[in-house]
C-alpha cells in the first residue's frame, strides 16, 4: 500500500527527538524481519485483507536480500483454535464477533486447516525462524514463542511486515520496543483492509515507538549497518 507519513507528524517527531529516524544504521547479522499473520485466512480465505497480497513480492525480495547479508526471516502464524474446536482467544471471540464470524475466525485459523498456513506465494525458507501466537501481539508471554527463538539467534533489529498493519503488525511492533528491540515497522511490507487504517498504524508507531522506512530505504539502513 502507498503511504506518506504526514507533514504534522514528521513536525511533531522532530520537534521532539530533534531528527526524522531513530536508526541510521542496523547491523542486519542482528536483524530478523518479522513476518506477521501472513496466511490463507487473513490474504485469501473468509476473513481476508486482499491488499495483503500486493506486498508479496516485496516481503520476499526483502527476506532474500536479509538472508545473503547474514540476517533472518521470521514467520509467525495466528492460532485462534485447537483441533479439537476449542478457542483459545475466548473473550476475543465472545465480544468482538458475531457468532458467526468467531466460528469462522475460530476454524480457519486452526493448525491443520487451509487458512492457518502461509500463503505459498510466500518464499518461506528452510533455516527460516517459525513462530506462532494467539494473541494480537507476538509478544504477549505464554501465548507466543517468538521471542524465545529471536533471542536464540542473538536478534536485537525487527523489521515488522504482514497483515493488518494497525492491529497485529503495530502491536507486535509497539511490544517490541518495550521489549528493548530496535523495533522498525516496513510501510510497503504491511498492509490493512483501508488506507486510513495503514496510514494509522504507522504513524502512531512512527511517534513514539521506533522507525518507519520503505524496503528499499531499511536496506540503506542495514547497508550501513555492516561490518
Amino acid at each position: 500500500m502507498t503511504f506518506e507519513m504526514p507533514q504534522y507528524v514528521i513536525d511533531r517527531v522532530i520537534k521532539k527527538r530533534g531528527r526524522l529516524h531513530v536508526f541510521d544504521e542496523l547491523d542486519p547479522t542482528k536483524t530478523a524481519l518479522v513476518v506477521i499473520d501472513m496466511q490463507n485466512a487473513f490474504v485469501k480465505g473468509k476473513v481476508k485483507a486482499e491488499t495483503a497480497l500486493a506486498i508479496m513480492p516485496t516481503i520476499n525480495r526483502l527476506g532474500a536480500e536479509l538472508r545473503e547479508m547474514g540476517g533472518h526471516v521470521a514467520w509467525v502464524q495466528l492460532q485462534a483454535g485447537t483441533p479439537d474446536g476449542k478457542s483459545i482467544a475466548e473473550l476475543y471471540h465472545k465480544y468482538f464477533f458475531s457468532p458467526e464470524g468467531a466460528e469462522a475466525h475460530r476454524s480457519s485459523l486452526t493448525p491443520g486447516e487451509w487458512g492457518y498456513e502461509i500463503c505459498e506465494e510466500l518464499d518461506v525458507q528452510p533455516g527460516d525462524i517459525r513462530a506462532w501466537k494467539s494473541r494480537h501481539s507476538a509478544f504477549v508471554p505464554g501465548h507466543g514463542d517468538l521471542k524465545e527463538k529471536l533471542d536464540e539467534k542473538g536478534i536485537e533489529n525487527l523489521l515488522i511486515g504482514g497483515t493488518v498493519t494497525n492491529f497485529c503488525c503495530e502491536t507486535t511492533a509497539r511490544d517490541a520496543m518495550m521489549l528493548d528491540y530496535r523495533a522498525v515497522m516496513v510501510s510497503d511490507c504491511n498492509a490493512a483492509r483501508f488506507p486510513e487504517d495503514h496510514s494509522a498504524g504507522l504513524t502512531t508507531f512512527f511517534q513514539s515507538f521506533g522507525d518507519v522506512y520503505t524496503a528499499d530505504e531499511v536496506m540503506e539502513v542495514l547497508r550501513r549497518g555492516q561490518g
